[in-house]
């Protein structure tokens, strides 16, 4: 998780909205379902769409990590 937030922080993202880009960036998912108690919460979870793009190394770096600690 520290990799992962370390990387999130690189990109001006929260883990969050990170993880819910990462997977808005597949062609074949259209929607994601979120989940959120506070206004604030589904204000962060929208702005993840505002950087859905991967470079190919982060992409590379984020499979490495999920890898390395299945």
């Amino acid at each position: 998780i520290r990799e992962l937030n370390e990387m999130a922080k690189k990109r001006e993202q929260s883990l969050a909205q990170m993880a819910l880009a990462w997977v808005l960036k597949d062609g074949i998912v259209t929607s994601v379902l979120i989940g959120a108690s506070k206004a604030e919460q589904v204000l962060d979870n929208i702005a993840a769409i505002n950087n859905t793009e991967f470079s190919d190394e982060e992409l590379k770096k984020i499979d490495k990590i999920v890898k390395d600690n299945e």
